[in-house]
């Protein structure tokens, strides 16, 4: 299954310095790949494994998931801004579908 249009959210502005912290859920079924279908057929796994968020070329967070996490994954993380910029948010589900988002940090 591909992930939704991810929600992210971020404060509406930051200074140099500041720690933010960075909120983000998307909306997958995370398939655990241990349940049967109503005919007894093993539903195969389809989980989102890994989440990397940069910001400008940084990666600033990263976390491997597990089949163990629930659907619709909420991830959140904390960063001290270094300037302006523009973070990409990635999720990779066990498919190789990667699902981007892009969004500007307001910086004054």
């Amino acid at each position: 299954m591909t992930a939704t249009k991810p929600r992210i959210k971020l404060p509406e502005s930051a200074k140099i310095g500041d720690v933010i912290e960075v909120k983000t859920l998307v909306t997958h079924v995370m398939e655990t790949g241990h349940r049967k279908d109503k005919d007894g057929n093993p539903i195969a796994r389809d989980i989102i494994n890994t989440f990397i968020a940069t910001f400008g070329d940084k990666e600033v967070f990263r976390a491997e998931l597990g089949p163990g996490i629930s659907a619709n994954p909420y991830i959140s993380f904390q960063m001290r801004v270094p300037g302006p910029g523009t973070f990409e948010f990635a999720w990779i589900d066990d498919s190789g579908t990667k699902t981007v988002e892009l969004t500007t940090l307001n910086v004054i």
